[in-house]
Parts: structure tokens; sequence; C-alpha cells
């Protein structure tokens, strides 16, 4: 590990390899710099399982042998950012589209929840054929869904919709400075 202005980082994170297959983990590294700099608070919520089977060897080896997802989770990320509850997913696609069936209606639900009750909702896709990533506002993402008769998003909706967010050192995707032009139209930080 090294240290880089207070951010720790990871060694891994800067295989530039792989940097198109690695959504979860620029979004880990992003929030970590924003935790620490004290921009925002969001985590990635832990998907909820229940274990059915143990293997206990000795007690510091204990291994999961069997488990199963105990509810539907909601969506991949939320927190608060400028006393503001932000809740977003987060997917990938090596297609030119991204296919609906990657988003389960239990996550659609939740994110009209986030925007009726005044939350910041939206989706972060990734396209990796492009190296292109989007944010794509819940209120676009959602009159997508209500006119258009498609199974999938095109990538041509996310860039007429959506915005870019360009890659940089530190914070990796900067998504936050999306938020701001979108939800914090001239407000002073």
């Amino acid at each position: 590990m090294s240290y880089t202005r207070g951010f720790v980082q990871n060694k891994k994170s800067i295989l530039y390899g792989n940097r198109g297959m690695h959504l979860e983990s620029d979004l880990n590294d992003t929030n970590t710099f924003y935790r620490l700099q004290d921009r925002a608070i969001i985590y990635k919520k832990p998907t909820p399982i229940t274990i059915s089977k143990v293997d206990y060897p000795s007690r510091i080896e204990a291994v999961i042998k069997e488990a199963y997802f105990k509810t539907p989770s909601t969506t991949d990320y939320n927190g608060i950012y400028r006393g503001k509850y932000i809740d977003f997913e987060a997917k990938e696609t090596k297609l030119d589209y991204f296919p609906l069936a990657n988003i389960h209606i239990h996550q659609i639900e939740h994110l009209k929840l986030i925007m009726k009750h005044g939350g910041i909702g939206f989706l972060i896709v990734r396209f990796i054929k492009y190296n292109k990533t989007f944010l794509l506002e819940g209120r676009d993402f959602l009159n997508f869904l209500e006119t258009m008769k498609r199974k999938s998003i095109p990538l041509s909706y996310f860039e007429e919709k959506g915005h870019i967010i360009k890659e940089k050192y530190q914070p990796r995707l900067d998504y936050l400075e999306i938020v701001d032009t979108i939800f914090f139209k001239g407000e002073i930080i």
C-alpha cells in the first residue's frame, strides 16, 4: 500500500490492463477517497445472505459451505452527500446496450421511493467495449422504462441523456462532480 495525500492506495487498483473490468473496485476506491477527504459518506451495501451450513475445522478456520440470499437486495450503494440521501445501482455491460434484465423490479421500485422522498437516485453504467462510464439520472431511467417498449437501453440513450464520468487518478470516477451539476446547481460547496 502507498499513501497519497491522506488516501490509502491499493496497488492492485492501478493495474491499467483491466481498467474497464472493475467498476465496483473503481467506485469503492472513489468512495474511500470521498470519505478520507470528508466529502461524502457512501458505502457499498452488503448482499444479505443466510448461512445454512458451516464447516468448523477450528474456530479461526470456519468455512461457509452453504448459504442463500435472505431477501432481495435493493441497490448497490447508499450514503449521504451535502445533507441529501444518495442511492444508486452500478452495472457493467459488454454489449452496445444495457439489458434491463440486469436490474430487478425491486431495485426499480426502490429507486422510485428514494426519489419520491427527496433522495438522489441514479444508475452508473459502464460500457466495457467503449471504456465509457455514464451516470443516468433516476428520472431519465424511469422515463425510459415508462415510454419505451424495449428490453434494453441503447448506448445512444446514455450518450443523449446520461453524463459521462471521466476517469481520473483520484478520485477514480468522480461521479459527485456530476451530482453537483445536476442536483446542486449554483450552490456553493
